[in-house]
């Protein structure tokens, strides 16, 4: 509660309240003769009369006179008193105030607790409407019991861009497992063909910074040491919170101008991840239902809103016990996350029948958790929302809260089955609510179930056929199908809805790509919408995980990249590379894996990894063992953890689909190994090149590029990723891999 200011009454300088002014100038003192008997009425300037001496006898005017001086005497001393105090700091006014009103406070806190019996409104204390009931003069209202004005859910949002406390870090979900099965723990398998352009297009979000001193469990296990073996309620998760993008300052010329990117930009600042999702502004000019309401219609949805009755967290005895749980509930509110919990755990112990009690410690053990960046203190709040859901007569709206941030936790701790197990429960529970359906979907994807979310999906859109959020998603599996007409009216109404979820990078990018593929020259309205809502950097340059302030162009030269001793060693041995990787072609060992990401629109295109992710594989590097031993020097490009080495080999008649890849981090190298003379060549923006033997070529494929091969034979070369040149040491050692 803001409190106000109170104008100093005194001044420093003068040491008068400017309200005396006019009355000291006003009072004049009547010059009256020793001689004179008796002095005519004196009229003063403030219009007040005064009497001369006195009477005949010189005793009526006596007494008059005196108190009147007195009292002119008395108000100059009090004035000057001040003024001594204030000048020479003899009392410390606002030590002075602040007492006052912190006493003032803690009366009305302990008066309103002492009167909490007389409440008979519900809202938690006593006031002008609780008396008129009291008095008769109102009928009381009838209330839920559990209604506390104060209780707030926690899923309030830590959103990714308020940095407040350390948080917890997050780890990548597995990428195509299914639900019934159980993946180990991954060894890289670098060789597959899997380039991180197409990682884009994943249902979730890369995920953040993940430093070292903090690792979240491996979501591909099935099985971990704090899972609760036995439980009721268990495991289903939650939507993967998205790392909004910031603005960046990138120089870019004509390619880019504004861009809010990723929080990798300043590796060492915490980020929030949100829980609920932002409410994005009108879209389009086209969508002008969305701009164009009525303002009638637009108050009455306010009011709508400012309808939405608080969460009722409070069962019958919850309300008993309400002063003790406020109090506690008080400290978490400060900020102070221990004392909270410390003060929980007391209740749960005295009270342990209490929802609400066990479920603020939950909240606590959180916060604790997230300040301590500690995996075993945020399973101990896992375990006790669980517990908290599980406790008799608990009021509907905990049951929810405390299973949906089981969910998000268990989500962001990589344990995506059981997350998505308390989601299907919430589910069962909560039939109607579609945005639980939603978060169940989400979760399905999460997993790499496209087909248990297209179910769900389906179902929600045939209850609530205009639910935007369903829509982008189910457009986005359809489009994952290779359905790509059937994909774009979904993407595209979706996002025209402006529902929550909805404003979305991915979704952007996956319209326009699918407009692109479908000969839509629309597309690039989409991806220039998406730009500025800030999603790309341009529109030319869409990937979504960027450092912010980085050079951006499309084409490089080997000395604008300062790893010109790389190119050289390439470029001098580039036959021994070339005929290395044809060795391993002649082999015919099935090492050149076919490209599985749906960025072909026709053709053959193989890949042969040894770098990937900034690891080295091993038994790739066996088949061309020089061409590993020229790189192993290069950190810029074998410590590249957001890009890979490889060969690559492109048969005749296939074209690639325009794309971009996921990051502004690297930069792209191609080393011409076998190159036929006429017919391949590789779009980057608007600017078309062509490969020679023996020769590198750079881009940023973070901008768009696109390649076709029409020659009469392969084409071979040898692709290098290395960081960007201006990233520092530090953010090549922190940054996520991709």
């Amino acid at each position: 509660m803001a409190q106000r200011k109170t104008p100093r009454s005194h001044s420093r300088k003068g040491g008068v309240n400017e309200e005396e002014v006019p009355q000291r100038k006003g009072e004049v003192t009547p010059a009256v003769s020793e001689t004179e008997a008796k002095v005519p009425p004196v009229e003063s300037k403030n219009g007040k009369r005064t009497e001369g001496g006195g009477d005949a006898g010189g005793g009526g005017g006596g007494p008059k006179y005196s108190m009147f001086t007195w009292f002119v005497v008395l108000a100059l001393l009090g004035v000057w008193s001040s003024v001594a105090v204030v000048y020479f700091d003899i009392v410390d006014y606002d030590s002075v105030i602040a007492r006052a009103k912190d006493f003032h406070m803690n009366f009305s806190q302990v008066l309103q607790g002492k009167l909490t019996a007389y409440d008979t409104d519900g809202d938690g204390d006593f006031d002008v409407e609780d008396a008129k009931v009291l008095l008769g003069l109102k009928e009381a209202d009838k209330t839920n019991v559990g209604d506390s004005p104060e209780e707030k859910t926690v899923l309030k949002p830590e959103d990714v861009s308020e940095p407040e406390a350390p948080e917890l870090q997050r780890e990548e979900p597995a990428d195509a497992t299914s639900p019934g099965t159980s993946t180990p723990e991954e060894t890289p398998s670098v060789s597959g063909s899997e380039d991180v352009e197409s990682e884009i297009q994943a249902a979730v979000p890369l995920p953040p910074l993940v430093e070292d001193d903090f690792v979240p469990d491996d979501p591909r296990d099935s099985t971990h040491p704090h899972e609760d073996d036995v439980i009721t309620i268990d495991s289903t998760g939650v939507l993967l919170e998205e790392t909004l993008p910031e603005e960046s300052s990138v120089k870019s010329g004509q390619y880019v101008t504004s861009s809010r990117l990723s929080q990798e930009a300043e590796p060492t600042e915490a980020e929030k991840h949100s829980e609920e999702r932002a409410e994005p502004e009108p879209e389009r000019e086209k969508l002008k239902e969305t701009e164009n309401i009525p303002e009638a219609e637009a108050e009455h949805k306010l009011k709508e809103k400012a309808k939405k009755k608080k969460p009722k967290l409070l069962n019958k005895f919850d309300k008993t016990i309400k002063a003790e749980i406020d109090a506690a509930e008080k400290l978490l509110k400060k900020g102070k996350a221990e004392e909270a919990l410390r003060a929980f755990e007391a209740l749960v112990q005295q009270y342990p029948q209490s929802p609400r009690a066990l479920y603020g410690k939950a909240q606590a053990e959180d916060e604790v958790a997230e300040k301590l960046r500690s995996n075993d203190m945020l399973q101990r709040a896992i375990n006790s929302y669980r517990e908290a859901a599980e406790l008799p007569d608990v009021a509907p709206d905990l049951l929810k809260a405390a299973l949906k941030r089981r969910a998000e936790r268990q989500q962001f701790l990589g344990r995506m089955r059981g997350s998505l197990a308390t989601l299907e429960k919430l589910v069962q529970i909560f039939p109607d609510d579609v945005s639980l359906k939603n978060d169940l979907g989400v979760a399905h994807l999460l997993l790499g179930d496209n087909k248990g979310a297209k179910k769900v999906y389906e179902e929600v859109l045939e209850a609530a056929p205009g639910n935007g959020f369903a829509k982008v998603h189910y457009g986005f599996i359809l489009k994952s199908e290779n359905k790509i007409a059937e994909s774009i009216p979904y993407l595209k109404e979706g996002l025209e809805s402006g529902e929550p979820g909805t404003d979305d990078g991915r979704f952007y990018f996956h319209l326009g790509d699918a407009l692109q593929r479908a000969g839509d020259d629309s597309a690039y309205d989409w991806y220039e919408l998406g730009h500025k809502r800030g999603h790309f950097a341009s529109v030319w340059q869409r990937s979504l995980y960027n450092v912010k302030g980085l050079k951006a162009q499309p084409w490089w030269t080997p000395k604008e990249t300062g790893y010109t001793d790389l190119v050289k060693t390439l470029e001098r041995n580039w036959r021994t590379i070339r005929d290395e990787a044809l060795a391993v072609m002649d082999q015919n060992t099935g090492l050149f894996v076919p490209e599985e990401e749906n960025l072909r629109e026709k053709g053959e295109w193989g890949q042969y990894t040894l770098w990937q992710q900034g690891k080295k594989d091993g038994n790739s590097c066996q088949g061309v063992q020089k061409t590993c031993s020229l790189l192993e020097r290069y950190t810029e490009a074998t410590g590249c953890k957001r890009g890979q080495i490889k060969f690559s080999v492109m048969q005749p008649g296939t074209h690639v689909w325009p794309h971009t890849g996921p990051t502004n981090c690297r930069l792209r190298m191609h080393l011409g190994l076998v190159v036929p003379k006429h017919g391949c060549r590789i779009r980057c923006t608007n600017q078309t090149r062509e490969w020679e033997e023996g020769k590198v070529l750079i881009f940023d494929d973070s901008f768009e590029h696109e390649v076709w091969q029409d020659a009469v034979s392969y084409r071979l070369i040898f692709i290098v990723d290395v960081w960007h040149p201006e990233l520092t040491q530090h953010q090549r050692q922190t940054l996520s891999a991709i």
